[in-house]
């Protein structure tokens, strides 16, 4: 029989991937800080729990995905966190995008207790999160990521392995300063295109056919054109992850020059009201910057408006 499964966050990515875990047969219990969230899964199958700890007490599996470090140390080591009441043999997969070095001290403060603790990041949004398409990158040890792999495969299409505690997060920072670049290259390149005369249609077209093809393109080159900022990724989380990013490459003596641009950009945006919008609204800077909008007169948020 499987193991009850813990979901402790059900916001734009949590909840979808705990309803595609109903769907899978797995059963579940689920918290969240607003309980209207998890009361609404209750109503398809699901347990709800009052605190991290009493969902940890009933599952052998608990799943994190909660905004960022802050919220992950108090979900985990708080008085009534998950590590408060876990018991020996848990495995707690923390599945936000977190710092590295804190998934270390998570995987060192559980070891004692007899409890593993894997940091898994996840790539793909919400689309992937909905498909149940996610790339996961996972650290931790190799008996605690083949315990957990049945759970990781149902909500995502590629689960690695890629080395120790921490590990996971350090290659979600790379993943997520490739995403932030190329988010800024293709504004730019959509204002540069359009001031010149050409259709941003036909502009996006020709970067989706050639060596510019990327999956971000695939997936939201609609939502660009439309200039549709409805939150998918917010400008703040990937401005917070580009600071964890940031951090560790100065850890490490690494000079990162064309993310520590990007991140002064999103910290424009955060700072002139646009912070809850999603990513893409990189390119209301850009424009603001050239003075035109991909599409003059199209309605659509500005930068502090």
């Amino acid at each position: 029989m499987a193991e009850r499964i813990g979901v402790i966050g059900l916001g734009i990515m949590g909840r979808p991937m705990a309803r595609n875990l109903l769907r899978a047969g797995f059963s579940l219990t689920v918290h969240n800080r607003t309980p209207a969230k998890a009361e609404a899964l209750a109503a398809e199958g699901a347990t709800t729990a009052a605190s991290p700890a009493k969902v940890a007490g009933q599952s052998g599996l608990v799943i994190t995905m909660l905004p960022g470090p802050p919220e992950v140390r108090a979900v985990v080591t708080g008085e009534d966190g998950v590590l408060a009441g876990a018991r020996p043999g848990t495995l707690v997969i923390d599945m936000s995008t977190s710092s590295p070095a804190l998934a270390r001290e998570l995987a060192e403060r559980a070891r004692p207790v007899g409890v593993g603790m894997l940091d898994a990041p996840v790539s793909g949004g919400p689309e992937g999160a909905e498909g149940g398409s996610l790339s996961i990158m996972v650290g931790g040890e190799p008996t605690d990521v083949e315990r957990a792999r049945p759970v990781l495969e149902v909500l995502g299409d590629t689960v690695t392995h890629v080395g120790g505690p921490g590990a996971g997060q350090v290659v979600k920072a790379c993943n997520q300063v490739v995403v932030a670049l190329i988010i800024q290259a293709v504004s730019e390149a959509l204002v540069l295109g359009a001031k010149a005369g050409a259709d941003p249609v036909a502009v996006l077209r020709v970067l989706s056919g050639g060596m510019a093809a990327n999956r971000l393109l695939e997936l939201r080159a609609a939502k660009l054109l439309e200039r549709d900022f409805r939150p998918g990724g917010r400008v703040r989380y990937h401005h917070k992850d580009l600071g964890i990013a940031l951090a560790t490459a100065r850890e490490l003596g690494v000079a990162l020059p064309a993310t520590a641009l990007v991140d002064q950009l999103f910290a424009a945006l955060e700072a002139g009201g646009q912070g809850d919008q999603d990513h893409l609204a990189l390119l209301t800077l850009i424009e603001d910057l050239a003075a035109h909008r991909i599409h003059p007169g199209a309605p659509g948020p500005r930068r502090g408006s």
